[in-house]
């Protein structure tokens, strides 16, 4: 199998475009792709300067996507004044797991002389995912309680670094996953949400103080091509899964998604460009007022943001979410 580029030994069939690229071939078109996503969602802001920058934090975990998506933007953005990056590790407290995955990052920073910040749960928490999963009070997967806890520290350190933008490394069957889930959930608001949490470009997403705005640079890209991409590129990654990650439902999503992908190729992108120009619409509907909302309220009456009594973060309830779960692990 040749390249259809330059003829050389190809490495990977994309079979939703019919494509035969070489390793080089296809780290150009990976990154073309996530350059093209940074100027459709207006990434950078137009009025940054070397003196106001627009402030990154990158979600490191040291895995192929956030390895990759970091790697890219210092490529683009790391000797651009107008940009400040800043890297995120977070630490859960899985022995054998993290720790790999954090020497990466720190190889990976030190190459790029990029700022890392490494926070932990043991430290901001007090507990380990290790002791959370045995214990585990709520009688729920362990990727719940993680989630929880890994968004709170990403929104409050990025909050804390005065961060314009939270960047993480979404992959396109990431996204697809999200997408579908919340179709067959019919939840619509959620839909609503997610253009304006990360999926719209900037300038027509609803502004909000509450939480430092999200992007997915990597978003538009199938997850075996950015394997393929840290490879080529021979950057430090850690490959290994979770040994905790059991999100059953997420799971059977994720065989149906690979299945139409195999029998269909470009079922991926075709449900994102459909999702994507529905979520924008459903935004507008929902800030327009149009339907009830989660709460039962009508005519546009959202649920009013306000402070955590415990911690302080943004949280529609007097006490947040990982709050209520700290507070029940902590009884066990």
């Amino acid at each position: 199998m040749e390249c259809d580029k330059c003829g050389a030994d190809a490495i990977h069939h994309a079979a939703y475009s019919g494509a035969h690229l070489c390793g080089e071939h296809l780290r150009q078109s990976v990154e073309k792709r996530v350059k093209r996503r940074v100027r459709e969602d207006g990434l950078l802001d137009p009025d940054a300067t070397p003196d106001d920058p627009d402030r990154w934090v990158i979600g490191l975990s040291g895995g192929k996507d956030s390895v990759a998506l970091t790697r890219i933007l210092d490529d683009v953005f790391g000797k651009d004044p107008r940009v400040e990056m800043l890297a995120l590790t977070i630490h859960e407290g899985i022995e054998g797991y993290r720790d790999a995955s954090v020497d990466a990052c720190v190889e990976l920073a030190d190459e790029l002389s990029l700022r890392h910040e490494l926070v932990s749960y043991e430290e901001e928490f007090g507990v380990r995912m290790d002791d959370v999963v045995e214990d585990d009070p709520e009688n729920m997967a362990a990727c719940a309680y993680c989630g929880v806890f890994r968004r709170d520290l990403l929104e409050k350190y990025a909050a804390e670094f005065d961060a314009d933008k939270l960047l993480t490394g979404h992959n396109l069957d990431d996204e697809a996953q999200t997408a579908m889930m919340n179709f067959l959930e019919g939840d619509v608001r959620q839909v609503a949400k997610h253009f304006d949490a990360s999926l719209g470009p900037f300038d027509e997403r609803e502004a909000t103080d509450a939480f430092v705005p999200r992007a997915k640079p990597l978003r538009d890209v199938p997850e075996k091509e950015i394997a393929l991409y840290c490879h080529v590129r021979d950057l430090p990654t850690h490959m290994a899964e979770c040994p905790h990650a059991e999100e059953a439902y997420r799971g059977e999503i994720q065989s149906t998604i690979h299945e139409l992908e195999a029998n269909h190729p470009g079922a991926r992108h075709s449900i994102m460009a459909g999702y994507e120009e529905l979520s924008a619409l459903a935004a507008d509907a929902y800030r327009g007022g149009d339907g009830d909302d989660a709460d039962g309220k009508e005519d546009g009456e959202k649920s009013a943001l306000g402070e955590c009594e415990r911690c302080g973060s943004q949280t529609s309830r007097d006490v947040c979410r990982k709050c209520r779960l700290l507070e029940s692990i902590e009884a066990v």
